[in-house]
């Protein structure tokens, strides 16, 4: 019995299968008799030919779709020719749009397999959808906007509301449950909160005023100033603002550079240099160290001229504060080096087991010679000094400022010096982005890092101890 019904269900299962002429003339006699009186004179059920016909109108529509694509591909490549040429290739493309569109007899249907006529349909999909246009997008609204939305709504109703003021209903009726929210205090209102005008006032605000502290510096360095103090602005807008409060920029001509070399930690490699600068009438030379690793200013130095004493004496304050380096590297200038025997500085070096390298090229120094260029730019351009002492004193100021303050583009942007010199850079970028603010970094003491705890030094034959980089004992006193 059972075998009996899988059998009769088997032959009900099984589809019929039509003719090209078949279809063709079923077709034929729905545009005579209709859908229905052609499948019931056929003997076709009517759902297949309904689908023979809506299959058919695919095809169509994709063609139609393809051939006015290529009319208008033919148009836009017409318009650089001339006008003759285009106003023909515009008529042929029309022409071809019309005869496709009215083409599609009866006669011309032929039976394909499934996979095509589904890639006709997608194809027939896309094309219709992407003549579509694109959504627009969202509008912003002021918290005053919102405000005044949410109170005529309360008063007038949210459809008024959204017909009145432009604004659609589901958006005032979010906002009116984020009111509800907040009274409860469960969140912040979208009605509170400074206006545009207001943020943007105080944008210009923080950049003239960094600006005005540091008239020496860029846009950019701006930018990474405000950015370290969880301001963030752009450095086209910077540079906007800056524009209009009268900067100009310098113009400066950057060489490439092929090699880049860095130490690997902090003192292991120092950089000497003089710079010179005329106070009045009085010449002075001004010794930088600076260490390679993290850029920090070591130790300085002033006299009125380049003499191996100072060199000297400002070799060892810098070793007594911060160490001793591993290597050092100048420019073979007087007080370093010495043509005939063996230089003072040189027996020092060699004394406490330091390396010498001598820079054969400029690029060799070249971190030094950046920083003493930004020296002249950021100090010196920019300060009037009456005499030699206020120009040590504001000296020391923006050496300190540039090692725990001043931003340095080698280091990323948003590190100084003294973040990496002291091994702080990890701590100081993961409060810069959790947004601590201008007082959030000052948590971060360097009073209390050093790189060696506790040592021993000599100065001028009298030991003394140091602990935590402080002068703890001195033996003469």
């Amino acid at each position: 019995m059972s075998n009996t019904r899988d059998a009769s269900r088997k032959r009900k299962r099984k589809r019929r299968e039509y003719t090209v002429e078949q279809r063709a003339e079923i077709l034929a006699a729905v545009e005579k008799v209709g859908v229905v009186a052609a499948a019931r004179r056929h003997g076709v059920p009517q759902t297949t030919v309904s689908n023979w016909l809506h299959r058919d109108a695919v095809k169509n529509a994709t063609k139609a779709v393809a051939t006015k694509a290529v009319a208008v591909k033919m148009a836009t490549r017409a318009t650089s020719a001339t006008k003759g040429v285009a106003a023909k290739a515009a008529t042929r493309a029309t022409r071809a749009t019309r005869a496709a569109a009215a083409e599609a007899p009866a006669s011309s249907v032929v039976i394909e397999d499934d996979r095509r006529e589904v890639d006709d349909e997608r194809d027939a999909r896309a094309a219709l959808a992407g003549n579509r246009k694109k959504k627009q997008a969202a509008k912003k609204y002021t918290p005053s906007q919102k405000a005044e939305a949410v109170e005529y709504a309360a008063a007038h109703g949210v459809s008024a509301a959204s017909g009145k003021l432009g604004m659609t209903r589901f958006s005032i009726y979010d906002w009116q449950r984020k009111v509800e929210k907040a009274a409860a205090g469960q969140g912040e209102s979208p009605t509170t909160g400074p206006a545009p005008a207001d943020i943007e006032a105080q944008r210009d605000a923080e950049i003239l005023a960094e600006y005005k502290r540091h008239p020496g510096l860029g846009p950019s360095q701006i930018r990474n100033q405000l950015r370290r103090k969880s301001v963030k602005v752009s450095v086209h807008t910077t540079r906007r603002v800056m524009e209009e409060a009268g900067y100009r920029p310098p113009k400066v001509k950057r060489e490439p550079h092929d090699e880049r070399f860095e130490a690997v930690r902090p003192n292991h490699l120092w950089h000497l240099d003089f710079v010179h600068r005329h106070i009045n009438r009085s010449s002075t030379f001004n010794l930088i160290l600076i260490d390679d690793y993290s850029r920090f200013v070591v130790g300085h130095g002033t006299d009125d001229a380049e003499r191996a004493t100072m060199v000297i004496d400002t070799f060892e304050q810098a070793v007594a504060r911060h160490g001793r380096p591993e290597m050092v590297i100048h420019d073979k200038g007087s007080a370093f080096w010495s043509w005939r025997g063996i230089a003072k500085f040189t027996a020092l070096l060699t004394e406490l087991g330091i390396d010498q390298i001598e820079a054969q090229h400029k690029e060799w120094n070249g971190k030094i010679e950046v920083f003493n260029a930004n020296l002249h730019k950021e100090l010196f351009d920019v300060q009037r000094f009456y005499d030699v002492a206020e120009m040590k004193r504001r000296l020391a100021a923006h050496l300190w400022w540039y090692n725990h303050e001043r931003t340095n583009h080698a280091l990323g942007g948003l590190l100084v010096p003294a973040d990496r010199y002291y091994g702080r850079g990890d701590e100081v970028l993961a409060r810069i982005e959790a947004g601590a603010g201008r007082d959030g970094l000052d948590a971060l003491d360097l009073k209390r890092r050093t790189l060696e705890l506790f040592k021993v030094v000599t100065e001028g034959g009298v030991p003394a101890i140091w602990l935590m980089g402080q002068k703890l004992l001195s033996l003469g006193a």
